[in-house]
């Protein structure tokens, strides 16, 4: 963790040189009447170049490459490089032009993915192990599937054997809808306690009118739901860890796309 600390410390302070001395290169171009868009626009370009590779790098890691960590730490200082550089480049937030102002829209909704993604990276898999489950996202479906029948042999035993169907009615109407598949998959993303609540005041609300036999089989019951629930978190905070590369990639793309047109057309009209 220190070592962790470290290097991005030391990532950071070559960033910040990098872009202070841009800085006054640009400032000591203007002061001799000159543009310094082209030495910005360059190193801007440059830098998403690098940023592009980090997909590339995932690809490849069975070449020796650098470690992973070193190449995430890269990745998000970069980020904040290119951002910095982005608003030197462009002296402004938010630039004149149509074509301009797609760049920007697409250049800030890739920053923001990658500041979401990168959040996320850092968070979930701690919670994940927290959450005392451990189960593999493609056996997600199966793993509920066997829980929802394992809590439906358990209704149809409790009805059988007490002859009450008190348990077997609150399944039904209450239950079902919670074990047909994963749920509060939102509460789970921003880290809300809404399922296992809502589990728990399920178990209250029936609890009052079980006897002491049934009272055993809602036991069980609701420690199936909790578990359940568990996998619902996996489920949701797996989701987001995959997926949101789904939307930062194309993102990625159709930036880097644009700012090679860009490039091109403003080398032709140099010419």
């Amino acid at each position: 963790m220190v070592a962790s600390r470290i290097r991005i410390l030391m990532v950071l302070l070559v960033a910040g040189v990098v872009f202070d001395l841009l800085l006054l290169e640009s400032d000591r171009i203007k002061v001799s009447l000159g543009s310094a868009a082209e030495l910005t626009g360059y190193w801007l370009f440059g830098v998403m170049v690098f940023l592009t590779l980090f997909n590339l790098r995932k690809k490849l890691s069975m070449i020796p490459l650098g470690s992973a960590s070193i190449w995430l730490t890269l990745h998000a200082v970069g980020g904040v490089l290119t951002l910095a550089l982005y608003w030197l480049h462009t002296e402004s937030i938010w630039p004149q032009g149509v074509y301009e102002q797609v760049i920007a829209v697409l250049f800030y909704l890739t920053v923001a993915s990658g500041i979401f993604g990168y959040v996320t990276q850092k968070i979930y898999p701690p919670r994940l192990t927290q959450s005392g489950v451990e189960v593999i996202y493609e056996r997600i479906p199966a793993h509920i599937f066997e829980i929802r029948e394992e809590v439906e042999a358990l209704v149809l035993k409790c009805t059988e054997e007490t002859r009450v169907d008190t348990l077997g009615r609150h399944y039904l109407d209450t239950m079902t809808w919670f074990f047909h598949r994963p749920r509060f998959f939102i509460s789970h993303t921003v880290g809300s306690q809404i399922g296992r609540q809502w589990v728990r005041q399920q178990d209250a609300n029936v609890r009052r009118y079980l006897n002491d036999e049934e009272a055993l089989y809602l036991d069980k019951m609701t420690e199936l739901a909790l578990l359940k629930n568990g996998i619902d978190l996996h489920y949701a905070l797996q989701s987001v860890m995959k997926r949101w590369l789904l939307l930062h990639l194309p993102l990625t793309a159709a930036l880097m796309t644009l700012a090679i047109w860009h490039l091109l057309v403003v080398n032709v009209y140099a010419l």
